[in-house]
C-alpha cells in the first residue's frame, strides 16, 4: 500500500477523455456541415425555402431521439468499446452519404444517374427548365433524400454521449466527472468553432458535396486510434495502481459502498422509468437541448437573413468563429461543482445543482440578443455566445448526475433516454422554428413581435423561449429530485 501511495500516478485517464473529446468534436463538424452550406450552396440548387430546411433538423432530432431511446442500452450491452466504434462508424458513413444526394435526384428526376457532382447540377438545372413542374419534384425529393442521410447520421451519432458518460464513469471518480465531462464536451465547441472556418471553404472550392465527404472521413481515422487505446482501467497495463486506486476511490465511501470493478446492479430499461432520478434528467434534456440544437443549426442562417452575411464571407465566418470561441468558456463550468465539493465539503448532486442554477440565469441574455442587433452583429453572437457556454456548463452537469446516481450498468441506458428526451425538445424547435420563420418572412411588417416585424420578430420569439427553458427545467429537477439519493436496486 505504500509503494502505491509514494508512485507517481500516471495519467491515462486524460488520455481517454482526450479521445471522447475528439470524438465529440468530428461528431459535432458532422451535424454542421448542413446548417453551414444549406443556405448558401444547397438551397439554391433545389429550390428550398426555411421550411424545408427546418424539416430535415426537425425530423433528424426525432429520429435521434428514438434511437437515443435505445442506444443507451446497445452501449450497455456491447460495452464502450464495441459500442463507440458502431457508433462512429455509422455516423461517418451517414455523414458521407449526404454528398450524393444530388446524384440520385439526378438521377430519378432526369434518368442520369452516372454522372459526377457537377454533372448532376447540371441535368437537374436542364430538367427544371424544360418542365416548371419538375422544381416541385427536385424540391421535394432532395429533401427526402437529405432525411434518409440525416438518419443514418442520427442513428450513429445518437451513441456518442451514452458512450462518452459510461467511459467517463469507469476512467473517474465522482467528483471529477463533470470536469473531465466538460473538458470533452467543449468538443462540442471546438468543432463548431472549426467549422465554420473549413467548411464553406471547402464547400466553395470543391462543391457541398466534398465538404460531406472531407469531415464524414474524420470519424473512420478516429475508429483506428480507439481500437488501439481503448481497454477498461482494471485491464489496462498502461495504467499504475496509484492511478487506478485514484480512479476507484469512490469504493471506500458511504454513497458507493460497491466494488468499483463491477458494474452494479443490472437495472431493467422499463424500470429506469419508474425512479425519480430518471424523470429528473428527461426533464432537464427536454427543456435545454433543443436550445443548443437551435443555435447549432440556425445561426448562419440568422447571421444571413437578418444581417445578409452568408457562410462563406469573412464576415460571416468571423461572427461564427467568434460565437463558439466564447461557448469554450465553459471549461470553468465543469470545475464548478469540483470547488463546492472540494471546498464547501457539498455532495456531489448538491454542488452540481448549485451550479446549475447559476448557469440557468445566464440564457436570460437570449432576450437581448436582437434587441442589440440594432447596434451590431457582434453584439448577438456575443450575446448567443455566452447563453452557448452556459449551456455546455449546464450540459456537463446534467449528464454526470446520471453516473453520481445510478450503477455503471445502467449510465448509458439513462443517458440514452434523456437524450431521446431532448431529440424531442429539438424537434419542436427546429421544426416550430422553420414553420414559424417562413410564415414570418411572408408576412413582412404584417407579423410583429416586440418591436421587430417579419423574420427578425420569429427570431425574437424564439430567442424568448430559449432564454427561460432553464430556469424552467432547473426548478422542475429540483422538485423531483431535492436531495441526493443514489440508486440501490
Amino acid at each position: 500500500m505504500n509503494s502505491i501511495q509514494t508512485t507517481k500516478m500516471t495519467n491515462y485517464r486524460w488520455i481517454i477523455c482526450a479521445m471522447l473529446f475528439f470524438a465529440t468534436t468530428v461528431n459535432y463538424m458532422d451535424r454542421q456541415v448542413l446548417s453551414l452550406t444549406w443556405k448558401d450552396f444547397i438551397a439554391p440548387e433545389f429550390d428550398w425555402n426555411d421550411d424545408s430546411y427546418g424539416t430535415i433538423t426537425a425530423y433528424f432530432s426525432i429520429f435521434y431521439a428514438i434511437i437515443m431511446l435505445f442506444a443507451g442500452k446497445f452501449v450497455d450491452m456491447l460495452g464502450t468499446r464495441r459500442g463507440y466504434l458502431w457508433a462512429i462508424g455509422i455516423w461517418s458513413t451517414g455523414a458521407v452519404l449526404h454528398a450524393f444526394c444530388g446524384i440520385v435526384t439526378s438521377g430519378i428526376v432526369s434518368g442520369y444517374w452516372f454522372v459526377g457532382f457537377e454533372g448532376a447540377k447540371e441535368h437537374i438545372a436542364a430538367a427544371v427548365n424544360n418542365a416548371s413542374h419538375i422544381g416541385l419534384a427536385v424540391s421535394t425529393i432532395s429533401v427526402w433524400l437529405f432525411l434518409v442521410c440525416r438518419m443514418v447520421l442520427a442513428t450513429g451519432e445518437a451513441g456518442n454521449f451514452p458512450a462518452a458518460i459510461k467511459v467517463t464513469a469507469e476512467y473517474f471518480p465522482k467528483k471529477d466527472r463533470a470536469f473531465a465531462t466538460s473538458i470533452f464536451n467543449n468538443g462540442a465547441s471546438v468543432g463548431a468553432l472549426i467549422a465554420p472556418v473549413t467548411i464553406p471553404l471547402l464547400a466553395r472550392c470543391f462543391g457541398w458535396e466534398m465538404s460531406f465527404i472531407v469531415i464524414g472521413a474524420l470519424g473512420y481515422i478516429w475508429m483506428i486510434f480507439w481500437i488501439f487505446i481503448y481497454v477498461k482501467p482494471a485491464q489496462n497495463k498502461k495504467m499504475n495502481a496509484a492511478e487506478l486506486t485514484y480512479i476507484n476511490q469512490d469504493a471506500d465511501t458511504k454513497d458507493d459502498p460497491k466494488d468499483v470493478h463491477d458494474e452494479g446492479p443490472k437495472i431493467g430499461f422499463g424500470k429506469c422509468f419508474t425512479y425519480r432520478q430518471t424523470w429528473a434528467f428527461i426533464v432537464g434534456k427536454f427543456m435545454t437541448d433543443g436550445v443548443w440544437w437551435f443555435f447549432l443549426f440556425w445561426t448562419p442562417a440568422y447571421i444571413s437573413d437578418v444581417y445578409g452575411y452568408s457562410s462563406d464571407s469573412p464576415m460571416g465566418m468571423a461572427l461564427i468563429f467568434t460565437l463558439y470561441l466564447i461557448t469554450m468558456l465553459s471549461i470553468a463550468g465543469g470545475y464548478l461543482p469540483t470547488y463546492f465539493v472540494n471546498k464547501l465539503g457539498m455532495n456531489p448532486y448538491a454542488g452540481r445543482m448549485r451550479a446549475m442554477l447559476i448557469f440557468a440565469f445566464f440564457p436570460l441574455f437570449g432576450m437581448l440578443a436582437q434587441p442589440m442587433g440594432t447596434l451590431s452583429p457582434w453584439m448577438p453572437v456575443i450575446l448567443i455566445g455566452i447563453l452557448g457556454a452556459a449551456h455546455q456548463s449546464w450540459s456537463a452537469n446534467i449528464f454526470s448526475t446520471v453516473s453520481d446516481m445510478f450503477p455503471k450498468s445502467a449510465v448509458a441506458t439513462v443517458t440514452g433516454i434523456g437524450g431521446m428526451a431532448g431529440g424531442v425538445g429539438s424537434f419542436l424547435i427546429n421544426k416550430g422554428s422553420g414553420m414559424l420563420f417562413t410564415y414570418s418572412g411572408n408576412q413582412g411588417a404584417a407579423f410583429s413581435f416586440m418591436g421587430f416585424d417579419g423574420k427578425p420578430a420569429g427570431y425574437m420569439i424564439i430567442f424568448c423561449i430559449c432564454a427561460v427553458a432553464y430556469l424552467i427545467g432547473w426548478t422542475v429537477m429540483k422538485i423531483l429530485v431535492p436531495k441526493y439519493k443514489p440508486i440501490v436496486a
